[in-house]
C-alpha cells in the first residue's frame, strides 16, 4: 500500500471513530460527557485535516518529482556560461534569455546586466503591457516566473483558483463593460391562430471590470542571501509576494464592497436565508439556503459551498432527518472530494465566523463570479533606500478585479 493511501485509510478510520463517539448522545446524556465528545470529535477531525495536509504534500511532492525525471529542473540556479565566446551570436530561445536576464536583475540590478540582457529588459518595459514604466524602469517579469506566482498565490484563497472562480487575463488594464441579461421572468405562450404575439422585452445590464493596483510591500534580501549562488532569490521573493498579495486579494475578492476595491462575492451575493440562530447552524438553514439557489445553478460544475474553518467544524457535526452526517469524507474510488450535502465546498478564512448578523456561508455557481486579472506584473528592486542595512529591497506590483455577473447565482446564508 502507498504511503498516500495508507494515509487516506488513516483519514477513514480517524472519521469513524469521531462518529461512533458521537452516536453515544442521547437526550439523557449529561451536559459534561456531550462536551467531552465534542472535544474528541474536533480533535479528530482536526487530525483528519492534519492528514489531509499531509497528503496534498505527497501529491505534490509525486507531481513535482515526475516533472524533474521528466525533464531537467530549468529553475537550478545558473552558473557563468564559459561555452558562449564573445560576440557569438546567442541562439537559445528568448524566454530562456528572458528568464536569465531576470535572475541576474535580482541578484545584480541593473547595472549587473549584460549588453545583450539589458536590451531584453528595454524591450519588455516597452512591449505592450507597459503601461507606466517609469524612469527606473521596473521589471516586467519573464513568463516562467509569471506561472510560478499565479501557482503560489492560489494557495492563499480559493477566490484565485481558476477552478472555483472564473479566471480573465488580459494584456492591459482598461475598463472592460460585461453585458449582462435577464430572461428568467419570460416564458412561451400559447395563442390562438391569428392572434398578436405580445411583447416581452429582454433585461439587459453591464458589470464594470476595472484593475485595482495591489503590492506586495518592499521584500527586504540581505546582501549575503544575493550573493550566495547556491540559494534560489527568485523563489524567495516570488513567494514572499504571492503570500502577501494573494492574502489582501482573496479579501477582497470576498468580502469588498466595490468601492475603489473589487466587488466581493459575499457583498454582491443575493439573499439566500436566514439563519434560527444568532451563535450557531442547522441543518434547515443549510436546507433553506440550498433550496434559495434555482436548480438550474445546483447543477452547474461550479456549483459549491464556501465557508470558514470554523464553521466547517459546526458543520461536521450537523445530521440530516434520516441520522446522516450532512459531511462526507472524499471517496477516492470515485475521485469525490469532501462533501456538505454532496455537494463541494472550499475553506476561506476572510469568510465570516459564526456571530450575530454575519454572512458565514455562501453556495452557488461561483464561475458566475469573474477575477479580472492584468498579466502584467513588474518587481522594482531598492538598492540605496536600504543600503544602511546592507539589504536590497524588492516590490511587486499587479493588478486585480472581481464582480458577480448575476446575483442569484450565488446566496449567501447570514446569522440572525
Amino acid at each position: 500500500m502507498s504511503k498516500i493511501s495508507e494515509l487516506r485509510e488513516k483519514q477513514l478510520k480517524l472519521v469513524a471513530d469521531a462518529r461512533a463517539l458521537r452516536d453515544e448522545i442521547t437526550d439523557d446524556t449529561a451536559e459534561a460527557r456531550v462536551a467531552e465528545i465534542d472535544a474528541a470529535h474536533d480533535k479528530a477531525m482536526a487530525e483528519y485535516d492534519r492528514i489531509g495536509e499531509r497528503i496534498a504534500r505527497e501529491e505534490a511532492l509525486e507531481a513535482r518529482q515526475a516533472e524533474l525525471d521528466a525533464v531537467e529542473d530549468a529553475r537550478r540556479p545558473l552558473g557563468e556560461d564559459r561555452s558562449r565566446k564573445p560576440g557569438k551570436v546567442d541562439e537559445r530561445p528568448l524566454e530562456e534569455r528572458q528568464v536569465e536576464a531576470f535572475r541576474t536583475y535580482l541578484r545584480r540590478g541593473i547595472e549587473g546586466l549584460s549588453p545583450e540582457q539589458r536590451q531584453i529588459v528595454r524591450e519588455l518595459r516597452a512591449g505592450p503591457q507597459a503601461t507606466s514604466p517609469g524612469a527606473d524602469g521596473g521589471y516586467l517579469v519573464p513568463q516562467g516566473f509569471m506561472a510560478e506566482l499565479v501557482k503560489s498565490l492560489k494557495a492563499w484563497g480559493p477566490m484565485l483558483d481558476p477552478g472555483v472562480t472564473r479566471f480573465l487575463n488580459t494584456a492591459a488594464g482598461n475598463t472592460i463593460p460585461w453585458p449582462t441579461m435577464d430572461d428568467t421572468s419570460n416564458t412561451g405562450a400559447l395563442i390562438a391562430e391569428n392572434a398578436q404575439v405580445s411583447l416581452a422585452e429582454m433585461a439587459f445590464g453591464t458589470k464594470m471590470l476595472e484593475a485595482y493596483k495591489y503590492t506586495s510591500g518592499v521584500v527586504l534580501v540581505s546582501s549575503e542571501l544575493l550573493q550566495d549562488s547556491a540559494l534560489d532569490v527568485e523563489a524567495i521573493v516570488r513567494d514572499a509576494m504571492a503570500e502577501r498579495i494573494g492574502r489582501i486579494a482573496n479579501l477582497h475578492l470576498t468580502t469588498g464592497d466595490g468601492s475603489s476595491k473589487p466587488h466581493g462575492i459575499v457583498a454582491a451575493a443575493g439573499a439566500g436565508a436566514t439563519a434560527g440562530s444568532a451563535t450557531a447552524i442547522s441543518f434547515d438553514d443549510i436546507i433553506e439556503l440550498y433550496h434559495s439557489v434555482d436548480p438550474a445553478y445546483r447543477a452547474d460544475p461550479s456549483c459549491r459551498f464556501m465557508f470558514n474553518d470554523g464553521t466547517l467544524k459546526a458543520l461536521r457535526k450537523l445530521k440530516d432527518g434520516e441520522g446522516e452526517y450532512i459531511w462526507q469524507p472524499a471517496n477516492v474510488s470515485l475521485g469525490q472530494p469532501d462533501t456538505i450535502l454532496n455537494q463541494p465546498y472550499s475553506i476561506n478564512q476572510a469568510m465570516a465566523s459564526i456571530a450575530t448578523g454575519n454572512k458565514t456561508v455562501a453556495f452557488g455557481a461561483f464561475n458566475r463570479y469573474v477575477v479580472r486579472r492584468v498579466n502584467e506584473f513588474a518587481i522594482r528592486r531598492l538598492v540605496e533606500r536600504y543600503a544602511d542595512y546592507d539589504q536590497t529591497g524588492f516590490i511587486g506590483f499587479t493588478r486585480f478585479d472581481g464582480e458577480l455577473l448575476d446575483a442569484a447565482a450565488v446566496k449567501v446564508l447570514t446569522q440572525a
